[in-house]
């Protein structure tokens, strides 16, 4: 059965949907009601565009006491295809009452909302932020929204936390720019360096924090004065808030510091976004700095605890 469904997965990685439904349908014969195997055949038949199938296969998993949170997002997914709204957020109200902790089911059913309610979908993202610390695209949909409300600390905050975790990919370079911009704009708008817009403690002491570097960043936003400002925000963070605000993301920067791959990770982040034939000769001029620093990311995974989740829910 294992050897089938393997034989499975290859035809559908290879983008042969005819032979994975066949191999699948010949391993539900022996065991016609094993989830897993139903679960891929409803998903062949999705990713093949045969939303009758994928709809007729998907939506009797989803009634079963078994059902778990792939077998909502699939259905999720088939009804977002075929542009059935009310079904699609109904079936992730139903995945959330089972899997409140879903940070999955939280990103999906805000982005069926998305584009038309974004009040509504922040909320969602938001708490798949707070339920699932360490699923991903939560962070990246927050992080864009707001960047479309010029909501600069969460912007950054979110979208730096977000290429952290999936640090490969299209998306991690749409929002190294995302952020690289954003930093910009914090530096750029004296009124929201006085600090006196928001309620919220946290965001009030990054601001603060920022604030106090100002003066490192006074000939220009780039990948090196960006170094120079947040390693002096990361030190005075650690004198003064560690206590009250302990975060994964600051206490990241802190080890890169003691390790000396800081300055490394800041071009990495910043620099292609900010001026690419600059980073590109940075890279070719300290390559033993930077490819230690890729070696070293690449043999960690950046977790997040569930306990810093400093946000002001949303009305």
């Amino acid at each position: 059965m294992k050897t089938l469904d393997e034989t499975a997965k290859t035809f559908m990685r290879q983008g042969d949907y005819t032979n994975a439904v066949v191999v699948l349908n010949r391993a539900l014969e022996k065991d016609p009601k094993n989830l897993d195997l139903l679960k891929d055949l409803a998903f062949t038949y999705y990713l093949d565009r045969n939303f009758e199938k994928a709809l007729a296969v998907s939506k009797p998993l989803t009634e079963r006491p078994d059902a778990d949170v792939q077998s909502f997002q699939i259905l999720g997914m088939v009804y977002k295809a075929t542009e059935e709204r009310k079904e699609c957020e109904k079936i992730y109200k139903q995945g959330l009452k089972k899997f409140p902790k879903s940070g999955v089911l939280y990103n999906e059913y805000g982005e069926v909302i998305g584009t038309e309610n974004g009040p509504e979908a922040i909320k969602l993202w938001e708490k798949g932020i707070e339920a699932d610390p360490n699923f991903g695209s939560n962070y990246y949909n927050a992080s864009k929204y707001y960047y479309s409300k010029n909501e600069k600390i969460w912007c950054v905050l979110y979208g730096e936390i977000f290429v952290n975790i999936e640090s490969y990919s299209t998306r991690t370079a749409e929002m190294k720019d995302i952020i690289s911009e954003e930093y910009k704009k914090i530096f750029a708008d004296a009124a929201f360096l006085k600090n006196e817009h928001t309620k919220n403690q946290f965001e009030s002491a990054v601001i603060s924090g920022l604030t106090a570097q100002a003066n490192a960043v006074t000939k220009g936003v780039d990948a090196e004065t960006l170094t120079v400002m947040r390693t002096e925000f990361v030190l005075s963070w650690y004198n003064q808030n560690v206590i009250g605000f302990p975060f994964r993301l600051f206490d990241y920067h802190r080890q890169l510091l003691k390790e000396g791959l800081f300055n490394a990770y800041n071009e990495w982040l910043f620099g292609a976004a900010e001026n690419l034939s600059r980073f590109q000769t940075w890279t070719s001029t300290h390559a033993d700095e930077y490819n230690r620093f890729i070696e070293f990311q690449k043999g960690r995974i950046f977790k997040l605890p569930a306990n810093q989740y400093y946000q002001t829910p949303a009305k």
